[in-house]
């Protein structure tokens, strides 16, 4: 693609605004380490919402959305529309437990949870294993996603576009060391607009270069009845629910997607019950009103307003390029072909910036992993806030180091994704009920960790079973989550629980559900708990509700079944009342101070 010195300028200038903005929080950043990693526990609910969509939009995942609809259709999106659940489950029932618990990263709950030798353990291999190795993995895919979009757009090898995206970690790294989370905050919603215009236009160019949307659908039909499939029929490209008989989603899969995979499988931004960046933003909110109000805006925006500009360029690209070795790269070459000259320079800069947001986001909350859970926790506890803050400079460009070496060296984005699911099947359960069930202890956490590990990984490199197909999948899920969940159950009963005292105190500071806590609720009489578990239950389903009548029915408009999708939006439309009613009920309707 030819880049225009006008187009170069552009870029240039949205990096100096980035810099800039990083400059302007410096002094600020430099307080306390409160203000550095968690910008002083004072940021409004849209900040910390929108900084929270604009870091789960990273420069691969268009590219990986576009491959699904390519490969799969519409319904291929399922792959992550079934973790609504548990963004839902995250916003209504664990939200303000993360806010009143006062920590500073999700690793630092530990040891407020639990006590003694164990929670230790816990807290600093929790703090070095995802702050350093699974960081830099997750690193290494996006900086992988930037190499693979810079050879297309720029028509140079890997090794030269590796240099320019260490470049483009060395800024990011740049404004993350001088202005900690206020400057990640600040910059991810300038990134997050820039980056929703460039790709709604992108999604009208690739409309338009197939001939209007009109034009667009019965050629996907036509597409459908080559295969056999009636328009709009089971399993076709524009159907919203997958093909059931289907070899990549068959039902046994599918109802563990549905069923199990959103609970039981911890993975980066979409943790059971919150945590990483995620639960980093729920911390820095002002309190727990802004708390539940930022992850719920969250999950509205990143599950169903923002999927169907890179749904379109996807549908775009089957027609387009119909027999793409990677249908991936698909999007890449709509833009090339088919954006106009005028607004390269524009979409250069929307991927950097979606590039940026999840580099900076990574870089702030590993560093706080390792800083707060194990350098002043393990090695240095009486270090002032000048010397943490200084620390957490020094490790953040150590782990943009490590993750430029990662990048080198990794050749597959989805086999990273399967490391990933592999380490966190199963521990699901126990993330979720340890804010619930006074009975468990720091061991129930250690053995659903290492028993996870050692099931998945045996049940592929033993027994043989494939976690890319998609039964082997559902078998590999059913028996990790079984086995994972009947072990740390029995070291939970046959190891003695947390002491009174710990449990105690841990209760008056979360003030969770009484159910679950009664031994412990009788020992604390003046501690009153919110008895909202139905309220959070029923705002739960309503929730659901909310984004998926919001998803399906913007997409039911846009493919001009017109009736249907007003419909499908008056449903959500009433689920968001009854959300509405029940802030209201609890005084935290208003979205404005």
């Amino acid at each position: 693609m030819q880049l225009t010195l006008l187009d170069w300028l552009i870029v240039a200038i949205y990096f100096a605004l980035n810099i800039g903005i990083g400059f302007y929080y410096k002094a600020r950043a430099g307080k306390s380490m409160d203000e550095f990693f968690l910008s002083g526990r004072n940021v409004p609910w849209w900040l910390a919402g929108t900084s929270m969509v604009a870091t789960t939009f990273a420069a691969d995942t268009p590219l990986a959305v576009t491959g699904m609809v390519a490969r799969y259709g519409v319904a291929g999106n399922w792959l992550w529309w079934n973790f609504v659940a548990s963004g839902m489950l995250t916003v209504f029932f664990y939200a303000r437990l993360w806010r009143r618990s006062g920590v500073t990263t999700d690793i630092e709950f530990s040891e407020i949870r639990y006590a003694g030798k164990p929670a230790a353990f816990l807290r600093g291999f929790r703090a070095l294993y995802f702050g350093l190795p699974i960081n830099c993995i997750v690193l290494g895919w996006v900086n992988l996603a930037m190499v693979k979009i810079l050879m297309l757009i720029l028509g140079v090898d890997k090794a030269t576009a590796l240099v320019v995206v260490i470049g483009l970690i060395a800024v990011t790294s740049l404004i993350s060391t001088m202005s900690g989370l206020w400057g990640v905050l600040v910059t991810d919603v300038v990134q997050f607009f820039i980056k929703m215009a460039m790709v709604i236009i992108l999604a009208y160019c690739a409309v338009e270069a197939v001939g209007g949307m009109d034009q667009m659908l019965a050629k996907l039909h036509e597409i459908d009845r080559a295969k056999g499939i009636a328009p709009g029929g089971k399993g076709g490209v524009l159907s919203f629910v997958p093909d059931l008989d289907s070899p990549w989603m068959p039902m046994i899969t599918f109802l563990v997607y549905i069923s199990l995979n959103w609970w039981a499988v911890w993975y980066p931004g979409a943790e059971p019950g919150g945590g990483g960046y995620v639960a980093q933003r729920m911390f820095c909110a002002k309190d727990e009103r802004h708390s539940l109000l930022a992850t719920l805006w969250f999950n509205i925006a990143h599950y169903a307003l923002r999927p169907w500009p890179w749904i379109l360029v996807g549908l775009a690209s089957i027609i387009l390029y119909p027999n793409l070795a990677d249908p991936e790269t698909g999007y890449i070459k709509v833009m090339i072909d088919h954006l106009p000259p005028s607004l390269r320079g524009l979409m250069v800069a929307g991927f950097a910036a979606a590039y940026m947001s999840t580099i900076a986001t990574q870089l702030n909350w590993g560093a706080s992993y390792i800083v707060n859970d194990f350098y002043r926790r393990f090695l240095k506890p009486e270090a002032s806030d000048f010397q943490l803050v200084r620390v957490s400079q020094v490790v953040t460009v150590l782990i943009t180091l490590v993750s430029a070496v990662v990048t080198f060296y990794m050749e597959s984005i989805s086999g990273a994704w399967k490391l990933l699911i592999v380490t966190g099947a199963g521990t699901g359960g126990v993330l979720l009920l340890r804010w619930y069930w006074w009975r468990i202890n720091a061991w129930s956490e250690v053995v659903a960790m290492g028993t996870a590990f050692v099931v998945s990984v045996g049940l592929q490199t033993m027994a043989g079973l494939d976690s890319d197909d998609p039964r082997q999948f559902a078998y590999l899920m059913m028996i990790t989550v079984g086995v994972t969940t009947a072990a740390w159950l029995g070291a939970t009963f046959l190891t003695a629980p947390e002491s009174n005292e710990t449990l105690v105190a841990f209760y008056r500071r979360t003030r969770p559900s009484r159910n679950g806590w009664g031994p412990i609720a009788k020992l604390a009489p003046d501690v009153k708990p919110a008895g909202d578990g139905l309220n959070n239950l029923l705002c739960w389903v309503s929730g659901c509700v909310l984004i998926y009548g919001s998803l399906f029915g913007i997409g039911k408009i846009i493919f001009q079944e017109t009736a249907l999708g007003i419909g499908m939006l008056a449903v959500a439309a009433v689920a968001g009342f009854v959300i509405y009613w029940d802030l209201s009920r609890r005084g935290w309707s208003s979205i404005v101070d």
